[in-house]
């Protein structure tokens, strides 16, 4: 007699659902958290510099903003009035342009590539190879800013910050210095570390180092032997 128990439905495949639920978590993962403290503190900042504002981030817990050049001045006043950052930690330059290559290689030692091919951006983006970024704090509410603006090239000019920090005073000459920058109200820009006839910037990626000339960079070109290990042909 034949079997007439009815037919099983089938049972849905877990692994299926497993693979759900893990692809799910994955794109969880990907968005990452904003530090409600960052996000506050931003909007603090926002509402003070208005369309100023390009772009913002959380770096690590901290809050970096991307100002137009004609509001860097004012961005440093509001982070002293609104935000209470009474401290300037530095002002420096920042040049995105890879570095050149040297002369004759064609590639290099490329088992661990250390410099771009084509220029790339931190957190915020820019609109060209040259930006200047500073980063000041509160020493009575424990946060902090880094705020960042383009520069033209050439001759790349932003406002000077003194009058608002006295201490970007030797920050904003050495990054004259290094970098080629003007600070448009500086009370004396000069030499901080070159001799006042030396030309050219030597932070920049373009700036040709002698020493380097002779002897390239580690990694920009093939590992050299370790010594004893140059024995010509035939040695026994």
């Amino acid at each position: 007699m034949a079997d007439e128990t009815p037919d099983t439905p089938d049972t849905p495949d877990a692994s299926a659902d497993d693979a759900v639920t893990d692809a799910s978590a994955v794109a969880v993962e990907e968005v990452p958290a904003i530090d409600p403290a960052v996000a506050a503190l931003f909007e603090r900042f926002e509402a003070a510099l208005g369309d100023g504002v390009v772009d913002h981030a959380d770096s690590f817990g901290t809050l970096v903003v991307r100002v137009k050049p004609d509001a860097w001045k004012r961005a440093a006043e509001v982070a002293r009035a609104d935000l209470d950052c009474d401290y300037l930690s530095f002002i420096s330059g920042i040049d995105w342009m890879p570095a050149p290559k040297p002369a004759g290689d064609e590639g290099g030692d490329t088992s661990a590539p250390v410099q771009p091919d084509t220029m790339t951006f931190g957190v915020t983006g820019s609109d060209g190879r040259l930006q200047v970024f500073a980063h000041v704090q509160s020493t009575t509410r424990h946060w902090g800013v880094t705020i960042k603006t383009d520069v033209a090239d050439p001759a790349p000019t932003v406002d000077s910050w003194v009058s608002v920090y006295p201490g970007a005073d030797w920050h904003e000459r050495e990054c004259w210095e290094m970098y080629g920058v003007d600070f448009s109200g500086h009370p004396k820009i000069r030499h901080l570390y070159l001799p006042g006839e030396f030309e050219g910037n030597p932070l920049r990626k373009d700036f040709a180092l002698l020493a380097r000339e002779v002897k390239p960079w580690p990694g920009l070109v093939d590992v050299e032997p370790m010594p004893g290990d140059d024995t010509e042909e035939g040695d026994s």
